[in-house]
């Protein structure tokens, strides 16, 4: 269901074409829009209600991650940032279309790649941003994990910007969050930070893949179409959900 808010002198054609857009991204992960509700606000607002059916034995959930196991990304990092860039004027759409357009796409294929290899842990990347999520996948699962930074894929522009400073106030939220269960090797730069703690918009899948299925997890990525196949680091036994950052 679509849950709209609207300024009504900002012209319905924009209405129109919001409510479009939700509908055919909607349609592609194969679902349906069945009504909604809308009332008037001064700042655009656009979600979604989701309600369905899943079959308890194909649930992949994020509370299942097992020493081991490697940590594989779908979607570069720095969409927040590039956001903000592009809120504040110092960049065009059309700079940074590839972004823009990896937004624009759903996580299926990532979960078709999952299926086919019988996965069991995964979670998205979005507000919390990358470290955010992972930890709260690390605590539901009681371990940890050791990330590779230069191994983290980010989009283009996105390292320009945050060495001018043009990073989300959120990146800083799930900074404090995290506090002490994050220790970054003093060799990370302050830029690789910002970007492993900024919010995400419509960012990738997180999954964690047994070293012994990761190949044909790969494989099976790559026959998707999926943005990025990245091994960034793996799950270890610190029952601490610390993540280390090396």
């Amino acid at each position: 269901m679509n849950i709209v808010s609207f300024w009504p002198k900002l012209g319905y054609d924009i209405l129109e074409k919001i409510l479009r857009g939700g509908r055919d991204k909607v349609e592609e992960a194969g679902a349906n829009i069945i009504g909604g509700h809308t009332v008037e606000d001064k700042e655009p607002k656009y979600g979604l209600a989701v309600t369905g059916l899943i079959h308890p034995e194909e649930i992949i959930t994020n509370s299942a991650a097992e020493e081991g196991d490697k940590l594989v990304l779908t979607k570069p990092l720095g969409m927040g940032i590039l956001a903000t860039a592009l809120k504040g004027g110092v960049v065009k759409e059309e700079d940074i279309m590839d972004a823009i357009d990896g937004a624009r796409k759903i996580n299926a294929g990532g979960t078709v790649a999952m299926r086919e290899i019988g996965i069991k842990a995964c979670t998205d990347i979005t507000g919390f941003g990358f470290l955010g999520h992972l930890f709260l996948m690390l605590k539901a699962s009681q371990k940890g994990a050791r990330i590779q930074a230069s191994s983290v894929p980010v989009w283009e522009k996105a390292v320009e910007f945050a060495e001018i400073g043009l990073v989300p106030g959120g990146a800083s939220t799930n900074r404090n969050f995290l506090g002490e269960n994050i220790s970054i090797s003093s060799s990370v730069s302050d830029v690789t930070r910002d970007i492993l703690f900024d919010p995400q918009t419509s960012g990738g899948l997180l999954i964690c893949v047994p070293q012994e299925k990761l190949d044909n997890l790969l494989e099976s990525l790559g026959k998707q179409d999926v943005l990025s196949s990245a091994v960034v680091g793996e799950v270890t036994g610190n029952t601490t959900g610390l993540i280390e950052v090396v």
